[in-house]
């Protein structure tokens, strides 16, 4: 039986795969065209399988003859320059024999000679391999995928690309390599290369994206059609939704329902299902959100990008020639809006940054309830949240602590309102054992944290005061998103920062919905000592 894969690349025989057809013919296409071709992609979003789905369409077929080799410079970053050279020869010397043999075809003893008699010491005998080896090829075209680029050592980086460059442009050398493939987290202009142009800028930028709704349900279908177990048709909306297709969390996802959570395969899976499996890949150590949260915590000026990006409806503009926006989407973090604002790709990521950046202890929980009160107030006695008392109560504390919010460690006072709506609201539904998770849509300047629990949802949108405009333009968005949503209640949270905020309470019903606003007051500064 085929399972989803979460480690390394996959194959149709043991994974179910998404075909990536369009991506592949567009590729190959390149190849064909003779073009240096450098592959975009984060980590784990399917770019070394890719590759060898795109290697293997080369190899059969039959309108031309390609000369594939792979190789993979994952373990070369600490070696020197001529080390590297070195081993890399071991590497395509290898490659070539492994061509051959898959052929049946035995080469001639000049080429072995040939290969035998040569050493690579830098990218002068690189260059001039190539050439010589070109010779041999005869009507083959060479096409060469290098993996795990970034693994190149520093030294090495800037003589290499040249080669290749050279090759490109001198078009005279039998095009040996005739096309390349570059794989690797980075761009291949952002390395840095202490020069003013990048020695490789002939290269035909490919972007692998993540998968589409369609491909989500493609996947999904291959299990269903082998199996017989069905995903009920709002799972794999909220699967492609809270993951925006990546690779990665849509097969973690599947594979948590279909593999871990024991489902009876005649049982449909169904949202409770989709819920416990939410709560399950955002809280695991899985190698995906490690990378991530490791890569955004060594910055502390992550943070404050990332939560302004979330937070003002204004945002910050995407612009890939800043450093920090360029590392960030590097990461996978990040990513253009359509109107050309970042965005945050998706919305378990967005989940997983809050939770990085929000403090252990904020040091204010004591305070949460007046005297007598607890959590368990808010739960009825049919196991439903009374959300509007849960939420007064919310606006209450705020009002009490009053300056000491801006105590709160490791956190800017502009997003200290933000922050402790979520830690309170988190720590309540933790302890009702029930499941909080944001929303996809949420729009730049909105965070909609949605709670589900005994069968209900509650959807709690929260923003930063940017105005009476936007202030009346987000209780429309939200209307529009609880219609959408089915839900015919919803609860709009906007945090006041200006010198003389206007507090408010008012419940309207827009559109057939009923919407519970507050705008929440927080305090700017620790008053003065001075009378």
């Amino acid at each position: 039986m085929r399972t989803f894969g979460t480690h390394g690349p996959v194959n149709p025989e043991d994974h179910y795969v998404v075909s990536r057809s369009a991506e592949l013919a567009d590729f190959i296409n390149r190849v064909k065209l003779g073009r240096y071709i450098v592959i975009f992609a984060p980590r784990q979003t399917g770019k070394t399988t890719f590759f060898q789905w795109a290697l293997d369409a080369l190899t059969a077929d039959q309108t031309e003859t390609y000369f594939p080799i792979e190789l993979n410079f994952q373990v070369y970053e600490d070696y020197s320059a001529s080390d590297f050279y070195t081993e890399l020869y071991e590497s395509i010397h290898e490659e070539i024999k492994c061509v051959f043999e898959k052929r049946g075809y035995v080469p001639s003893e000049t080429l072995v000679q040939f290969l035998e008699n040569t050493k690579l010491t830098d990218h002068v005998a690189m260059l001039r391999f190539f050439q010589e080896f070109g010779a041999f090829l005869e009507d083959e075209k060479l096409v060469l995928i290098i993996d795990e680029f970034d693994g190149i050592p520093r030294d090495a980086v800037s003589g290499f690309l040249n080669a290749l460059r050279t090759i490109y442009v001198q078009r005279s050398m039998r095009e040996c390599p005739y096309s390349i493939g570059i794989v690797g987290v980075k761009n291949i202009t952002q390395l840095n290369l202490n020069r003013s142009i990048s020695p490789f800028n002939i290269q035909d930028e490919f972007t692998l994206p993540n998968f589409t709704f369609e491909q989500v349900r493609e996947l999904l279908a291959q299990y269903t059609d082998e199996i017989g177990q069905t995903f009920a048709p709002e799972v794999i909306e909220n699967i492609h939704r809270q993951t925006a297709g990546q690779p990665f969390l849509v097969n973690r996802f599947a594979q948590i329902l279909t593999e871990q959570m024991d489902i009876p395969k005649t049982e449909t899976i169904t949202m409770t299902h989709f819920s416990q499996a939410h709560v399950e890949v955002r809280e695991e150590d899985n190698a995906n959100l490690t990378h991530l949260m490791t890569n955004i915590r060594r910055d502390p000026s992550y943070k404050n990008i990332l939560m302004r990006i979330v937070s003002y409806e204004r945002g910050v503009r995407f612009n890939p020639r800043k450093e920090i926006i360029s590392e960030l989407t590097t990461l996978g973090v990040i990513g253009k809006a359509p109107d050309g604002m970042c965005q945050i790709v998706n919305p378990i990521y967005h989940d997983c940054i809050l939770q990085a950046f929000k403090p252990e202890v904020n040091g204010l929980e004591q305070d949460y309830f007046t005297e007598g009160n607890d959590f368990l107030d808010y739960l009825t006695p049919t196991e439903q949240i009374n959300m509007e008392l849960l939420l007064d109560n919310f606006q209450n504390f705020i009002a009490r602590v009053g300056y000491r919010i801006l105590q709160v460690p490791e956190t800017p006072k502009e997003f200290v309102g933000q922050d402790l709506l979520y830690a309170y609201l988190d720590q309540f539904v933790s302890l009702i054992r029930g499941a909080m998770f944001l929303e996809a849509q949420t729009g730049r300047g909105r965070m909609d944290m949605i709670i589900v629990h005994s069968g209900h949802k509650y959807i709690v949108e929260t923003k930063i005061w940017e105005g009476e405009r936007i202030y009346d333009a987000g209780k429309k968005q939200l209307s529009a998103y609880l219609q959408l949503e089915r839900v015919r209640e919803g609860y709009y949270v906007v945090f006041d920062h200006r010198a003389e905020p206007e507090p408010r309470v008012q419940t309207e019903t827009i559109d057939g919905v009923t919407i519970r606003c507050y705008v929440i007051p927080v305090v700017q500064e620790v008053p003065s000592d001075r009378t």
